[in-house]
């Protein structure tokens, strides 16, 4: 026994010496002193292979004291190898240095096999070297996120929030707490057009993210970018043709934990028509029920199939490296939903908050079907000239059918006994949205490289339908807790309406850039402008239906069934096309600037002036008695900007820009619109005026390594005249509240940005956190009572409140796991958006706001051999819920059996959303 354990001791001993005698060491770019991670490591003799970690490092282990040689190899890198002496104890850490495979291609092999921006320390290098103050998330980071759209992707940049639409997905980006309509979204450089029906921000959610070579958020602007962006811009760079052939495919299936508890709502849309009875037969054609597709009408309810997310892309250059061609696609089949708690509620008499007035429970099942395709084929006449033309298409269908319960806190509410009033509402609503554009470019070298002129010719456009939206509605009771429907609703139990708008964009770029030596350092004289043409058409048109006088009362389960056997008549069968919002409108925009670019080995000076020239204006086609049936805007903006940079260090730098942006009303807020929404009127206003601010940025950068970086910055933003929405009375009839846009002098916005990366071999960190207060003062209604008269009598006060949509804290962080070797990418990332002004209330301090909230997402991706591998991606993992609540309450909501006040807040609605679940392969192919 004893010679057993002896045994075991000695060889005990022998593996921790062996496992003590180790190397460590790092492998950096010769010419950049990067780290290089994924550089292959062998040795020699003893035959132990590893590869470098995401900071560059590696380690071996279990080796033999004595000489050893030691191979390094890296893709576009010379291999080197080298002698080294492997120490019993104490071996000293190795540093290796590699040299670019090719000096002189180095620029081809850039552009060609390691894009801009195609992983992690390209993406790094892009931010460190570029003029703006920017961050840039790279196609790789996209691709092994947790991440299918656009919108989503944005959440992780940091300074960015999104807003997330009825199913939980991400929408809408924020950033630096300024509301979407201060941003501008681009392709490619390229201003993109909105399907939005009523404002000019672009819904990311349409931009399968698998679609981009990377994406680009510039928090500042030079002279040669459009100026409408306040907020920001958001650059989507679609792939370009590789300098070999090249094949990517992934295919996914999904489920959403909601209809795993639940069944999916739909209906037939396959009849649907796109054009309403009016459009089809003239304007003096009386519609009856059998012009409407008794399809939206037609409820099924069973589990969904699978998710479905597929994409292909396929790129090579022919013709001896001349002509480049890339074309891909995507297509998505998801299914998303909601369980929905809403309090409507209202001011009454002299109370300070606001008393529920119902409850409605809403379930949403909603279908995506994103689609997205995309080519570009580019050819190289010589060094000196290229031409290139981009085609893209994004089409989204949303098919949505949401069922409401609406239960009345009126005198037969008694909750003890299970017994209310109730009002059943079913929508079915399809709605497509779509972007199409097309980019013709030039790019021309004159003069040994001196002279650079940029053109660019575009065609986009953006369509938006929402056919034949189908809403019925029906009384209910509910009695010893058990709920049932009895008859339709006096007035207008269905309705049945189309909506649709156009927006196309013709558009003409130009840039002429003269380099010249100065002592040194270089300087480029620039000049450039744009003249674009917008018009858009608008097309609302609504009808509505009741029983006929055979079946006045619409008795459920008398009279009808199914809501397919309903006999109903119309009762304008006409139409309501004589409404505002059936409308034509243009904008012109011409634009001039001129810039200068001072370099030199450390210290960069941007700066100049750019002209806007914007003539905007609208012609209703039927009206109505409105004040202004035409319209026309016409201004011209001068726009200064100075951008610094100074380099302390190789390694870090200081960043300083100021620029003057201004924000333009949308066709639909400078209209005068007269709509009654679901909840409350809305109308427009052609006073409104654009917004301009003048915004400074203060950065320090710190890159240490290839894809690490800190990077701290302070901004402050002036805004004259901002845009926000508020209920006001009308003028005449004070009792009509309506939502409506305006300004409102002036307000700030200020914060801090703090950006960090961090890798420990295989294993990182990504954070980042931004604080952002902002200030604006808008006219709130009070109530008292009339001392003389008694009467209660309403009166403005100004309150100071933040920006709507405004998050105060806003935070991002990820724990990334990477290993080469065995081809393991993980992720676990949580972002944070603290509490935001959701809604601006008519009343002084009853706005609503939504509460802060964490969402938990992750990923993972195990490569394979020859190109292949699996991913999976969890989304929502926490189940937060979106919550609205009110800073206040009202003792007559006691009275309520409903869970609502909390901390001294009252809730006003919580929507669920459940987790998403993902699980596919990809297939990498390079020639």
């Amino acid at each position: 026994m004893n010679r057993i354990l002896s045994m075991l001791f000695f060889v005990f001993c022998c593996v921790q010496l062996s496992y003590a005698t180790k190397i460590k060491g790092k492998v950096l770019d010769q010419q950049t002193g990067e780290a290089v991670p994924g550089a292959s490591i062998t040795l020699l003799h003893s035959g132990k292979t590893a590869l470098t970690g995401l900071d560059g490092s590696f380690e071996i282990k279990g080796l033999s004291a004595g000489a050893e040689n030691i191979r390094i190899s890296f893709v576009s890198y010379e291999t080197i190898q080298k002698s080294i002496q492997v120490e019993k104890e104490g071996t000293p850490e190795f540093v290796f240095y590699l040299q670019g495979s090719n000096q002189r291609l180095m620029e081809v092999t850039i552009k060609g096999s390691r894009k801009a921006g195609a992983d992690d320390p390209s993406a790094r290098r892009m931010e460190r070297n570029a003029s703006q103050i920017m961050n840039v998330v790279s196609s790789r980071a996209i691709e092994i996120s947790p991440d299918l759209t656009v919108a989503n992707v944005m959440q992780r940049v940091s300074g960015v929030s999104i807003e997330r639409s009825s199913n939980g997905e991400g929408q809408y980006a924020l950033i630096r707490g300024m509301d979407k309509r201060y941003n501008t979204t681009l392709v490619n450089g390229v201003k993109m057009p909105s399907p939005d029906n009523k404002y000019r921000y672009v819904p990311l959610d349409l931009f399968p993210s698998d679609m981009l070579e990377r994406l680009e958020v510039y928090k500042s602007l030079t002279p040669n970018m459009e100026a409408d962006a306040i907020g920001g811009v958001v650059n989507m760079v679609m792939k370009t043709a590789p300098a070999k052939r090249k094949i990517d495919a992934n295919f996914a299936l999904g489920y959403n934990q909601q209809f795993f508890d639940r069944d999916f709502g739909g209906f037939d849309a396959s009849a649907i028509k796109g054009k309403s009875p009016y459009e089809r037969n003239g304007k003096d054609y009386n519609a009856t029920q059998s012009d409407f597709s008794k399809g939206t009408l037609d409820y099924t309810y069973k589990h969904p199939i699978p998710d479905m997310v597929g994409n292909i892309t396929f790129g090579e250059r022919f013709l001896d490296q001349k002509l480049g061609l890339i074309i891909g696609a995507s297509y998505q089949n998801m299914h998303r939903g909601s369980n929905s708690e809403f309090y409507n509620s209202a001011v009454t008499g002299t109370d300070a908050f606001a008393v529920i007035t119902n409850k409605v429970d809403r379930i949403y099942s909603e279908q995506l079907q994103r689609l997205g395709l995309h080519g570009k084929l580019d050819y190289q006449f010589n060094q000196a000239h290229k031409i290139s033309f981009y085609n893209m298409f994004v089409n989204l269908e949303n098919q949505q059918l949401r069922e409401g319960v609406t239960t009345t806190y009126n005198s037969e509410y008694k909750p003890q006994q299970g017994n209310a009033e109730l009002v059943f509402t079913t929508r079915s609503r399809l709605t497509k949205q779509q972007i199409y554009n097309g980019t013709l470019q030039g790019d021309h070298n004159f003069v040994d490289d001196r002279l650079k002129l940029r053109w660019s010719a575009v065609y986009s456009s953006a369509r938006n339908e929402v056919p034949q939206n189908t809403l019925i509605s029906l009384n209910g009771l509910e009695e010893n807790f058990v709920q049932r429907r009895t008859s339709l609703v006096n007035t207008a139990p269905v309705t049945y309406r189309w909506e649709r708008n156009t927006d196309e964009d013709f558009a003409g770029y130009w840039d002429l850039a003269y380099r010249l030596d100065s002592g040194d350092g270089k300087l480029e004289l620039s000049t450039g402008g744009l003249y674009r043409d917008k018009r858009r058409s608008s097309f609302y048109n609504n009808y509505t239906l009741s029983p006929s006088a055979a079946d006045a009362h619409g008795i459920y389960g008398v009279d009808f069934e199914r809501y397919t056997d309903l006999n109903l008549v119309v009762r304008n069968p006409n139409g309501a096309v004589s409404n505002p919002l059936t409308y034509d409108a243009s904008e012109k925009l011409a634009a001039v600037y001129g810039m200068f670019n001072y370099q030199n080995e450390q210290f960069q000076a941007i700066g100049g002036i750019r002209m806007e020239h914007t003539n905007q204006g609208y012609d209703l086609l039927f009206t109505a008695g409105e004040k202004s049936p035409t319209g026309k805007q016409v201004y011209v903006d001068w726009l200064p900007s100075l951008t610094l940079k100074y380099h302390l260090t190789k390694k870090s730098q200081l960043h300083a820009a100021y620029y003057r942006a201004l924000n333009r009303p949308g066709f639909y807020e400078v209209v005068p619109s007269k709509v009654v929404n679901e909840e409350f009127q809305e109308r427009g206003n052609p006073d409104i005026k654009r917004a301009l601010a003048d915004n400074f940025d203060l950065r320090y950068e710190l890159f240490p390594e290839a894809s690490e970086q800190l990077m701290v910055g302070v901004f402050y933003k002036s805004i004259q005249n901002p845009i926000e929405y508020t209920f006001q009375a009308d003028a005449i009839r004070g009792q009509d509240i309506y939502y409506s846009p305006g300004n409102f002098g002036n307000a700030k916005n200020y914060g801090l940005e703090v950006d960090f990366i961090k890798y420990f071999s295989r294993f990182g960190v990504k954070a980042n956190y931004t604080y952002t207060h902002s200030a604006i003062t808008t006219p709130k209604t009070a109530r008292r009572i009339n001392s003389q008269t008694g009467d209660i009598e309403a009166y403005f006060v100004d309150q100071k409140r933040p920006l709507y949509g405004q998050s105060a804290h806003i935070a991002n962080v990820a724990l990334l796991f990477k290993d080469a070797k065995s081809g393991i990418d993980a992720q676990l990332a949580m972002a944070y958006t603290g509490p935001r002004i959701h809604t601006v209330s008519q009343f002084l301090d009853n706005d609503l706001w939504q509460k802060g909230f964490a969402n938990m997402d992750a990923s993972a991706e195990k490569q394979f051999r020859h190109g292949w591998a699996v991913f999976a991606k969890a989304n929502n993992l926490l189940n937060t819920p979106m919550k609205l609540f009110i800073k206040g309450t009202n003792p007559e909501n006691d009275k309520i059996a409903e869970d609502l006040v909390s901390n001294g807040q009252t809730l006003i609605r919580k929507d669920l959303y459940g987790q998403n679940y993902l699980i596919g392969v990809r297939y990498k192919f390079n020639k």
